[in-house]
């Protein structure tokens, strides 16, 4: 059985703006690589332990923290993170720079912010 409905060419346009709208936020909800978040889960798992609760939590984690900060943000924390640990002048730089805190500031937050929904 099908059911067939005329929508007004008004109604026709709103629906499929909408359409495009709904496709274009869930491209920006999972605007992180399956390669990103799967190296998330495995450190996740690491720091956490190697099991089936392990895996959901961490992959809720990995879903919250996307959900809060854009990719290119995580991106640069991580590096922040990564870079700080050098010792030299570069190192000093990443620890010292105002741009450096505030992106792994965010990205802190949105951590623990994944901690009180997914642990």
């Amino acid at each position: 059985m099908r059911c067939v409905v005329q929508v007004g060419p008004i109604v026709a346009v709103c629906l499929a703006l909408i359409g495009v709208g709904g496709a274009a936020r869930a491209d920006e909800l999972n605007d992180y690589p399956t390669s990103a978040r799967a190296e998330y889960v495995f450190g996740c798992m690491k720091a956490n332990g190697e099991s089936r609760q392990s895996i959901t939590q961490c992959s809720c984690s990995i879903d919250v923290i996307a959900s809060i900060i854009p990719y290119e943000r995580y991106v640069t924390a991580e590096t922040v993170l990564s870079m700080s640990q050098v010792r030299s002048n570069l190192g000093t730089q990443f620890r010292t720079s105002e741009q450096a805190a505030s992106a792994l500031n965010d990205l802190r937050r949105a951590q623990a912010e994944a901690e009180v929904r997914c642990f």
